[in-house]
């Protein structure tokens, strides 16, 4: 037998053997995805749009959800990747791109980026419109250990406010994910605490690396390691007293990513890592 048929077939087999717990592997993502932060599916297209990880070009990715193919890439126009963390949506198409990673919360630079109809085949750069925030209860830059709360993978858009709920990297971890809620519009806008969600006590699988609603029923999705939690039956935006379900997806891995694709399903992405990593997950609730 030909030896790259050989690989091939044994590489395949081996992704068939892996144990995703309650995920199906859609597709694994190309190799420019390695550090995927942030997903927003696409219906019309069948596809994805993605987003790496800090120290990587300002593009955006158009992936099919059935092949894994990248089918475009659009440069955002003076765009700096500092630490894009998430994408979110709008129902009209819009696309937003989250650049406020901030691990050690020390950053005054908090930027959101519009993108409008990027579905648009013939678009190859695109000039964006910004959004650019501060904390409202944030005094010091960076506060002190126990107070570093303000690093964000996670937002959504919804009523024309844009939430963020932050990763917790307090000295004392308690599970506490907080939310804060701002204006999605140009500008300068502050960012004020409406409430928190508590998780789970353990740092390394509890905290929150991704978000994303489903426009329709108005259900959120928030996303770990191995987690997801489901929130429904909220009043406003009171989300901490809504109903929420958490949902063990029985599979590790360096989630930072999830989108929906139906009321019933979710798209995950993680990150390459040691070899593993680096695909498209679906999630039946």
């Amino acid at each position: 037998m030909n030896k790259v048929l050989s690989l091939l077939i044994l590489s395949s087999f081996s992704v068939s053997c892996q144990n995703f717990g309650k995920l199906v592997l859609a597709t694994d993502l190309p190799s420019k995805l390695n550090e995927v932060s942030g997903i927003e599916y696409y219906p019309a297209q069948e596809s994805i749009w993605a987003v790496n990880d800090s120290r990587n070009p300002p593009e955006l990715y158009n992936i099919n959800v059935n092949t894994g193919k990248n089918v475009q890439t659009i440069r955002v126009k003076g765009a700096t990747n500092i630490d894009w963390e998430d994408l979110a949506s709008h129902p009209d198409g819009s696309l937003y791109i989250g650049d406020f990673g901030n691990n050690i919360s020390n950053r005054t630079d908090l930027t959101i980026y519009h993108i409008a109809t990027p579905n648009t085949a013939d678009k190859r750069r695109i000039t964006p419109k910004i959004t650019s925030f501060s904390f409202h209860d944030q005094l010091a830059f960076p506060p002190k250990v126990k107070d570093k709360s303000y690093d964000v993978e996670s937002f959504i858009y919804l009523n024309e406010y844009f939430y963020l709920f932050t990763r917790n990297r307090s000295k004392h971890y308690d599970g506490t994910t907080k939310i804060y809620k701002l204006p999605a519009k140009e500008g300068e806008q502050v960012a004020i605490f409406i409430g928190e969600i508590k998780t789970c006590d353990d740092s390394s699988d509890c905290q929150i690396t991704s978000a994303a609603v489903h426009h329709a029923t108005g259900t959120i999705a928030l996303l770990s390691y191995n987690k997801v939690w489901i929130i429904k039956d909220y009043i406003d935006d009171n989300f901490a007293h809504g109903s929420i379900e958490k949902i063990k997806l029985k599979h590790t891995s360096q989630k930072e990513s999830i989108s929906f694709k139906n009321e019933n399903e979710l798209f995950i992405a993680d990150e390459r890592s040691k070899g593993k990593g680096g695909n498209l997950y679906l999630l039946r609730l």
